[in-house]
């Protein structure tokens, strides 16, 4: 699998979102994409218990720990390369969490607009 140019939504090299919990399509701690990842998991979030609580009920349970995966679970305050579709998803719904923009990869820019990233920006 070839990975996507390491570029943000900014236009700038790609900063590492969280190396503890390692995140990313490629587990090396940045938001790299390529073809393969079908869920574009390129949003960088700084997780909430808000958002938990919302992706566990819409399906997607990221703080309960699965040792057979090797996953400890996710913890508000935790750096995450999110899904994009979820991401506008949790926005749309208004319990959406902050996001880096910095390690935010551009091609999150194929399914939220960069003015909702903004918004949720963890300097705002």
């Amino acid at each position: 699998m070839e990975k996507d140019a390491s570029l943000n939504v900014l236009g700038k090299p790609l900063a590492l979102c969280s190396t503890d919990p390692m995140t990313g399509f490629f587990r090396n701690g940045a938001c790299d994409t390529c073809a393969a990842d079908n869920g574009s998991h390129t949003v960088c979030a700084v997780l909430t218990a808000e958002f938990l609580a919302f992706s566990k009920y819409v399906g997607n349970d990221l703080s309960t720990p699965r040792p057979e995966y090797r996953f400890a679970g996710l913890n508000p305050g935790d750096g995450w390369c999110l899904c994009a579709s979820r991401f506008l998803q949790a926005a749309e719904e208004g319990c959406a969490p902050k996001v880096n923009l910095a390690a935010t990869h551009q091609k999150a820019l194929d399914i939220v607009p960069l003015a909702v990233l903004e918004q949720h920006e963890i300097s705002k």
